[in-house]
């Protein structure tokens, strides 16, 4: 088998793929994660009481916006036009899952804007009830759907 990664040249260096013989199409691309949480702190985010405030819909609006800053934190991310971003959080009995959905019409993929909304909102999340739990741990980040582009469509087994 003679692969060779595209972003890396020939002489072992990194590069950014040059993408724009690419046809544009419509892509999608979810992610999903994790933050455990202890009981208390899973208390305090279904009551209202987390002392920062509304934890859940600052994580919300932090996930959107990373979207938005993928290309500045990843560093061979193409900037792409971003045409729609959902973010949900959900209240589990040991924590919070998370998942994210972006869409784009645009020549290359859009899975690590899925995946930073998801890291950025589980940061924002730990971020918002470290006072109540300082164990708080993300786990799980990952890509579960991709539609578009040449490799075609891809769903989590």
């Amino acid at each position: 088998m003679n692969e060779r990664l595209t972003h890396v040249r020939a002489d072992g260096s990194a590069h950014m793929v040059d993408v724009s013989a690419k046809d544009v199409t419509a892509r999608q691309a979810s992610a999903a994660g994790r933050v455990l949480l202890s009981g208390t702190a899973v208390a305090a985010l279904r009551s209202g009481d987390v002392p920062k405030g509304d934890a859940l819909a600052v994580a919300r609006i932090a996930g959107i916006q990373a979207v938005k800053r993928t290309p500045d934190l990843i560093p061979l991310a193409h900037p792409i036009a971003v045409h729609g971003v959902e973010v949900d959080l959900t209240v589990a009995d040991d924590g919070v899952d998370i998942a994210a959905t972006v869409r784009t019409a645009d020549r290359t993929g859009i899975e690590m804007e899925a995946l930073t909304a998801v890291s950025v909102a589980a940061l924002a999340l730990i971020d918002m009830v470290k006072a109540v739990d300082r164990h708080a741990r993300i786990t799980d980040i990952r890509v579960t759907a991709k539609s578009g582009g040449r490799s075609g469509d891809w769903v989590e087994p």
